[in-house]
């Protein structure tokens, strides 16, 4: 069973996700910030086959942060470097997409097509 660590402080959009990736197959394993992702992912290292992240969302100080999810992407890699990183984010942002895929994640998702994300998750996997 592939595992998918969830990181996303909007409530909605986390449930939203997590039943379309349940849906799909998939164990979901989520978290609503930076710090909480990054103490998840090292409790469940092991298991976890990729993470999806938001891109800003409450940083480690527990404080909203543009580009959050770029800080724990980069905590992540250090903990796991071969872990598949998905960055979420909510508007078109091109900039920070590259500066994601510079930091060392594998795509970039707008979010609002789940369907979407389900195959983006299996293309990078497979």
């Amino acid at each position: 069973m592939t595992t998918v660590l969830l990181v996303d402080d909007e409530k909605l959009v986390l449930r939203s996700l997590e039943k379309t990736l349940l849906r799909a197959g998939y164990d979901v394993i989520t978290a609503s910030d930076c710090k909480n992702g990054s103490e998840t992912f090292a409790q469940n290292a092991a298991q976890i086959d990729i993470a999806v992240l938001d891109l800003n969302m409450p940083s480690f100080d527990g404080l909203p942060k543009s580009g959050a999810g770029l800080d724990l992407l980069a905590d992540l890699k250090k903990q796991k470097k071969s872990l598949p990183v998905v960055i979420l984010t909510a508007y078109d942002e091109v900039n920070k997409a590259k500066e994601a895929v510079s930091g060392g994640a594998s795509a970039f998702f707008v979010k609002g097509r789940e369907q979407g994300l389900v195959e983006l998750i299996e293309k990078i996997l497979n």
